[in-house]
Formats: C-alpha cells, sequence, structure tokens
C-alpha cells in the first residue's frame, strides 16, 4: 500500500500535457511532489476494509475530504452525487486504488472477487474490472513470493494482456493513455524490468503516461516483491501526507503487514 502511495507521489511532477518524459533518469522528490487521487482513493479503500464501510461510501468521503486531489470529471461527480450507480468506466482508477486488497485477503478467488467488488462501485466496465483484478492479482503474487516469470504467466493467462514487450520498444511511441487496458500492462511491464522498488517507479514514469497512477501500480507491485519500501522514499512520502492518512496507513499495516 506504501508503495503505491510513493508511486503516487514521485510521478505526480510528471503527470498532465507537457510534463511527461521519457527517461528513468530525474529528481525523485521535488517541490511538485504531492499526493493526488491515487493516494487518496488507495487510502479509502483500505479505510473501507478496516472498518467494513461499503466501498463506495468510503470514496464519497475521502473524496469529499480531499476535493482537490485531482480526481477525472466523471468520478469528482459521483463523489458529490446522491446517485450511488456506478458510471461503466474502463479507466485506470480502478487499479490505482486496489492493492489493500491484495494485502487484505489470502486466496486468488478472495483477492479478485474483492478487487471486482472494489472497482464495480464506479467501474463497472469489463475492461474496468479486468485491470483491478489484473493488478491485485500481481500484488498478491507478488507479497505470496512468486517469480517474476510465474507472475508474468499468470496475468497472461487470465487477462490476455501483452507483457512480452520490452520497455525500450513501448516508450518511443507511447502516450498518455487513462484506460486500464491501455496503461495497466504497461505498469506490469515497468515492474517486471525492474531491479528494486526505486527503478520500478522511474521505468513506469519513464513511459511518458499517466505517470502518477502507472508509478502506483507500479510501486505497489514492487513493494509487495522487493519486500517495502526503502526508508528514505517512506520518510520523503510521510511527510507529504496528512496525519489522518498517515493513521489509516499504519493501522493497516498493523493488522495486514507491509
Amino acid at each position: 500500500m506504501l508503495g503505491a502511495i510513493a508511486g503516487d507521489i514521485i510521478g505526480s511532477p510528471f503527470e498532465g500535457p507537457g510534463r511527461q518524459i521519457k527517461t528513468i533518469d530525474f529528481e525523485l522528490f521535488c517541490e511538485r511532489s504531492r499526493f493526488t487521487d491515487d493516494t487518496v482513493l488507495t487510502v479509502a479503500v483500505a479505510h473501507a476494509i478496516l472498518t467494513g464501510l461499503d466501498y463506495a461510501s468510503a470514496l464519497r468521503l475521502y473524496g469529499r475530504r480531499y476535493p482537490n486531489a485531482g480526481y477525472g470529471g466523471t468520478f469528482h461527480s459521483w463523489i458529490h452525487s446522491v446517485d450511488s450507480e456506478p458510471y461503466n468506466s474502463w479507466g485506470n482508477g480502478s487499479a490505482m486504488r486496489v492493492s489493500p486488497v491484495a494485502r487484505a485477503f489470502s486466496t486468488v478467488a478472495d483477492v479478485l472477487a474483492e478487487a471486482e467488488r472494489s472497482a464495480r462501485v464506479t467501474h463497472n466496465h469489463a475492461e474496468g474490472i479486468k485491470g483491478a483484478q489484473a493488478t491485485a492479482l500481481a500484488v498478491f503474487l507478488a507479497r505470496s513470493g512468486e517469480s517474476k516469470e510465474g507472475i508474468r504467466r499468470q496475468i497472461v493467462e487470465r487477462f490476455s494482456y501483452d507483457l512480452d514487450r520490452a520497455l525500450d520498444h513501448i516508450r518511443p511511441t507511447y502516450t498518455f493513455d487513462v484506460s486500464c487496458q491501455g496503461s495497466v500492462p504497461e505498469s506490469i511491464i515497468a515492474f517486471l524490468e525492474s531491479e528494486d522498488f526505486e527503478s520500478a517507479v522511474r521505468n513506469a514514469i519513464s513511459l511518458g503516461g499517466d505517470s502518477d497512477t502507472m508509478a502506483c501500480i507500479a510501486g505497489a507491485i514492487a513493494e509487495a516483491f522487493y519486500g517495502g519500501v526503502p526508508e528514505p522514499i517512506t520518510a520523503e512520502v510521510r511527510a507529504r501526507l496528512p496525519q489522518e492518512l498517515v493513521v489509516v496507513v499504519e493501522q493497516f499495516q498493523c493488522k495486514y503487514g507491509r
């Protein structure tokens, strides 16, 4: 979970038109490094799991508490509406917030079912559900000791994502893409080509896409695979979070592990 938040914050300066980069060489933290909707909604999912609050209510609760976190227009309207119906989204918002599910549930079947539940309250399009499930499964397999090749194989078999591409081949022509189908596979590849937590995040950002969300996804998988987030990065992340969010992260880690 902290890996997802770290990826979000590190990727935040490079998110948006004209800010994307195509290199792994950049300063990890700067004045513009901040948490965004990826962090807020990841914490909301963790809060729902900890308290038993339904996902829709938790997402609305945190979305309203942090109204300027950079939500997409449709999700922003959903937060403030009285109608709780999902809006058939295939966007990567379902994948960016799902990592706590992979920590809190203990079987593949349960992780996939809960990932669908967490997605479906907004992202009930098949691709939105698929992106959340693929991300959650990758995190679950990583924390369970599965090899990178095993993670690759299972994601491909279950979701038919093309994970045989190399970052060097993707990077030159890749552009900003907020769809699950256009960003989740690339985020997983960023992890698969990494050597440690930091390189996974750098890889994701270097593609020049939806940088904070892709680093959030890659960071969540990398944290699980490499056994945590390096302490210097953790310290920078904590310093940029409101205490309310830190408390939820700590409570979740205490109950479900890092």
